[in-house]
Order: structure tokens, then C-alpha cells, then sequence
């Protein structure tokens, strides 16, 4: 079931049926997986519309690749992630502060530049700043993020 995902677009909500192109899973499927994960709590407005973040794409992902390549059960996964949440809990304890956190799990620093490349918001700015100086300071405020999160 090896399946090329999309790159994530560099914006801050998707609705559900744009998290279900692109981690390759139906809305339904989703929803379900709310119950199951409890670390999976995407934003609700009105009507219940589902909104998540990026880094919740990134776990669904993960999700994903734990249920559908690896093979692992419902509870399997969900035991998976239990363990990469708290290794990098006790890393941030120990005083570690990695760049890429497991909540964010995981971003995928490679895949986050192609989508800031192919953003096209971002490539009008890229036109008039050098690139190097945007993907520097990106990786700056993310080093600035879970410096601010490490106290949560």
C-alpha cells in the first residue's frame, strides 16, 4: 500500500476533507481515529466543523503509516505513539530540546521546505528574499516554539 502522499501545504487549518487527501483516508476514517487517539484533537467551530494543524496532519500521517504499512493494531498504534510522546518527554526533561518534537511529530523538515518552495504565497515573498534567509529564520521559530513549549 505504498502510496506517495501530497506535500502539506504551509498554512495553519485544514478542513477534514483536506487532511483525508492528503494522509490518503477517508473523513469517516478520521473521525474514528479522534476516538481512538486521544492525542488527536483537532479544533471544532460551528457545526462541529473539524479544523486541524500541521502537526496533527503530520501525526495522522503517522498514524497512518503505523496502521496501514507496519501492520500494528488499533492498540498497537496507539501504544506506538504513547511511547514517542513520552521518550520526548523525557528528553525535554532531561534537557534536550530537540528541533523536530514528536508533538510536531514529527515534521518532516525536507517535506516542510518543498511545501514552502511550492506554496505560492511564499514563493511571491521568495521572489523579493533570498530563500536560504527564510528557511534560516523558519527554522529559528521553530527552535523559538518548542523552547516556548517545553513548559506546557
Amino acid at each position: 500500500m505504498e502510496k506517495t502522499l501530497p506535500p502539506i501545504p504551509v498554512k495553519r487549518y485544514f478542513t477534514i476533507g483536506e487532511v483525508g487527501e492528503l494522509c490518503g483516508v477517508k473523513p469517516h476514517v478520521l473521525r474514528y481515529w479522534e476516538q481512538e487517539f486521544t492525542q488527536l484533537r483537532p479544533m471544532k467551530r460551528r457545526g462541529n466543523r473539524r479544523y486541524y494543524q500541521h502537526h496533527e496532519v503530520l501525526m495522522i500521517r503517522r498514524i497512518r503509516d503505523l496502521l496501514y504499512d507496519q501492520g500494528f493494531t488499533i492498540s498497537g498504534a496507539r501504544n506506538k505513539l504513547q511511547e514517542l510522546v513520552q521518550g520526548e518527554r523525557d528528553r525535554r526533561k532531561a534537557g534536550e530540546v530537540p528541533l523536530e518534537g514528536v508533538e510536531a511529530i514529527e515534521i518532516d523538515q525536507e517535506e516542510f521546505d518543498a511545501a514552502i518552495v511550492e506554496d505560492s504565497t511564499v514563493s511571491a515573498v521568495a521572489q523579493t528574499a533570498d530563500l536560504s534567509q527564510l528557511l534560516h529564520l523558519r527554522r529559528e521559530l521553530f527552535e523559538i516554539r518548542e523552547l516556548l513549549s517545553v513548559g506546557r
